[in-house]
């Protein structure tokens, strides 16, 4: 590998920057995996998540990521298009620098509370995925993708996750000027020259360039600057690239803190990380950490109007009582509020109810909470999210499948099973819900999302 030489003249007076250490780690081919385990779908047990056995080469002892309580680095990289779980949503693949989020987010803002988030370029899902289970069930979260078809894959990694308190969206920057003083917390995961991925994607080295990495860096400060009066008087806004340019990273953390009404703030770094604080943020070296480079920083606005934005109190639509008993039958409804859109239903928490309808209003919404399905001569057709999400009935009828039939079922063919089973039923692996089929009395119908099956053989 033949590093740009105009990139490591930039980083020699970066804070951390090791030129031979550096060249080193990127020209040893290693390859750093790591995956983050999806809470909501595994438990603690004698202190390792129960799902970690069933993974497919799974974590060493000691592979705990170090500034995160889900995160887990593999011995080596398995298949996981044909690991079921990672289909299910019990874990997501997920670069271990970039799971500082955590961090960043507990040591700034109060995660008991209600908190309205916005992870605003969010696709593929990786840090909405992990917002989601660091805030509490009562907390929104709107997840954003400017460009359309990435916006599809990012709720696809929102539906394996199963939660309903989140809305997915597809919106400029500039049109969450809308929602002036909305949000406590404000995640920019900004669009960037990708300089911290050399490793991983050898190739993305013919694309960098000084060049580049300038029109991103004006690139950030729009989207920053567009976003930011969406953001509360002292509420945290969290920024990162995967970038090692100053540029993109402490010069940014410079023009926030001198344009824009913003506080820079300080973290604890434990000396076991080996993270680098420089100015304004926290990097993070390839040769010190087990992961990627990626740089982080968090600051607290401290100007603009403290008018809170209206949100009507919204009741409920109302649903017909032989409606509420086939929904009953087929999901935990306390605490839900039901809507219905072009004859689908779908869920969201009460108690968030009126922020759904007032987002709806202002925002492009790809998918809202968790999708039901839709009510046809009394009979619910279910949706592929309510299959994976974690509101669905112990009630539903399960068929459980070996790995040579899960994965049969994920590539949407044929399925033989021996059962007395009949109509609408969940088929699981290792107990995790995989998706639906209807069993007929001559056939069984394999009703798992065509645009997600696995082409590979």
């Amino acid at each position: 590998m033949q590093l740009p030489q105009a990139l490591l003249n930039s980083l020699e007076s970066v804070n951390g920057f090791n030129k031979e250490a550096f060249i080193k780690v990127h020209e040893s081919g290693e390859q750093v995996i790591s995956i983050r385990v999806n809470s909501y779908k595994s438990s603690i047990v004698n202190g390792e998540w129960s799902i970690v056995r069933q993974i497919p080469n799974f974590p060493l002892p000691n592979s705990k990521i170090l500034w995160t309580d889900f995160g887990l680095s593999l011995n080596t990289r398995p298949s996981f298009t044909f690991d079921p779980l990672f289909h299910a949503g019990c874990y997501y693949v997920q670069e271990a620098s970039s799971m500082f989020l955590e961090q960043a987010l507990k040591q700034t803002v109060d995660l008991s509370q209600p908190l309205r988030t916005l992870d605003l370029c969010a696709a593929p899902g990786g840090k909405s995925t992990h917002l989601l289970s660091l805030i509490s069930n009562e907390s929104l979260l709107v997840s954003n993708e400017v460009i359309r078809s990435r916006a599809n894959v990012l709720t696809d990694n929102i539906v394996k996750w199963g939660c309903s308190n989140v809305i997915v969206t597809n919106n400029d920057p500039r049109d969450f000027q809308r929602l002036e003083n909305y949000f406590d917390v404000i995640v920019v995961d900004a669009p960037c020259s990708g300089s911290g991925l050399l490793r991983r994607d050898p190739e993305a080295i013919e694309e960098w360039s000084e060049q580049n990495v300038a029109l991103c860096s004006q690139r950030q400060q729009r989207i920053l600057a567009d976003v930011l009066p969406a953001l509360k008087n002292g509420g945290v806004l969290i920024y990162s690239t995967c970038s090692y340019s100053k540029e993109e990273d402490e010069k940014i953390c410079e023009w926030l803190s001198d344009e824009l009404k913003i506080k820079n703030e300080k973290l604890k770094i434990d000396l076991e990380w080996n993270i680098i604080e420089t100015d304004g943020g926290y990097r993070f070296w390839p040769d010190k950490v087990k992961g990627e480079g990626f740089f982080i920083a968090c600051f607290r606005k401290t100007g603009g109007n403290d008018e809170e934005i209206y949100t009507p109190r919204i009741k409920p639509e109302k649903f017909s009582a032989k409606e509420m008993e086939i929904l009953n039958k087929n999901v935990n409804t306390e605490g839900l509020a039901f809507l219905r859109h072009e004859e689908i239903i779908y869920t969201v928490p009460e108690k968030l109810l009126a922020d759904v309808n007032f987002l709806s209003s202002k925002l492009r919404i790809v998918n809202c909470g968790t999708r039901i399905g839709e009510i046809i001569k009394d009979k619910l057709i279910p949706d592929h999210a309510l299959a994976l999400s974690n509101i669905i009935s112990d009630k539903i009828p399960r068929l459980e499948l070996d790995h040579e039939q899960a994965i049969q079922y994920l590539k949407k063919k044929e399925l033989r099973s021996q059962t007395d089973k009949k109509g609408w039923t969940l088929v699981t692996y290792q107990g995790h819900p995989l998706g639906w089929i209807n069993i007929l009395p001559n056939r069984i119908n394999n009703y798992y999302p065509k645009e997600l099956r696995i082409l590979k053989d």
